[in-house]
């Protein structure tokens, strides 16, 4: 029994220093712009395991640049289309994971009246919309993997909540424009404006930052489908939001 506890104490110790170790890394963020995140190197490895190994068309790109070398358009954009309350919540915003707790009740229950209305067609699994805010996105991307568990979900909010602390809000908007995915091994605002729109970050227009911000729920899925009548409507509805959007 007294092993047992010892090994215990050993595992929460071990997991303080790795909290401890993410927010020195955080702190460091202050001045030093990370090279790369936890989600660049997990793709990295995928790529590097074969599962895109012969397709020629692949390729890694991805380009730092600072706050002043990113469209304000891009901005007003992301924050219209992904986080709404950016400026004002303290890095998890309530009421948007209750919006998206409702509404995936809803679609769970509208799916299973599908299934009853046709038992003979293979079910098909309702999208999950999500309530992350920008914050909460940076931490998953900058230093968590993918793994969609109770105990990362936990990692993820004290790491949001030390970003909130220790870098201000133009700098958290700074490193997820940078960082974020906008199609396969496409990584930032730089990357993603010349590779769309073979122009720099700086120069994109109100409507080609509204179409970058619209992809980002799912680059690799917009990037093989840009003539999306989806993709065109939501672009005008971001564009018609961005007037109102307070930039940190």
């Amino acid at each position: 029994m007294r092993g047992l506890g010892r090994w215990l104490l050993w595992l929460f110790l071990a997991g303080v220093a790795l909290q401890l170790f993410f927010v020195a890394r955080i702190a460091l963020m202050v001045a030093v712009d990370p090279a790369s995140t936890a989600f660049m190197r997990s793709e990295a490895w995928r790529v590097a395991g074969g599962s895109l190994q012969g397709d020629k068309a692949w390729r890694w790109s991805h380009q730092w640049v600072d706050d002043a070398q990113i469209s304000p358009y891009l901005k007003r954009a992301v924050i219209a289309s992904e986080d709404a309350g950016f400026v004002d919540h303290r890095g998890v915003d309530w009421s948007a994971i209750e919006g998206a707790w409702q509404k995936n009740e809803r679609r769970q229950q509208q799916a299973e009246k599908r299934a009853a209305r046709q038992p003979a067609q293979p079910a098909r699994e309702p999208r999950i919309v999500g309530g992350s805010t920008i914050t909460q996105q940076l931490a998953k991307n900058l230093l968590l993997s993918g793994e969609r568990q109770l105990f990362r979900k936990g990692q993820e909010l004290l790491l949001t909540l030390a970003l909130e602390a220790l870098l201000d809000k133009r700098r958290i908007l700074e490193i997820y424009l940078n960082s974020v995915e906008w199609g396969e091994g496409v990584f930032g605002a730089e990357a993603a404006s010349q590779r769309y729109f073979n122009k720099p970050a700086s120069k994109l227009s109100p409507s080609e930052a509204a179409r970058l911000a619209v992809m980002l729920p799912s680059p690799k899925f917009f990037e093989t489908r840009q003539g999306s009548a989806y993709l065109a409507r939501r672009t005008g509805t971001i564009v018609a939001r961005m007037g109102a959007v307070a930039l940190p």
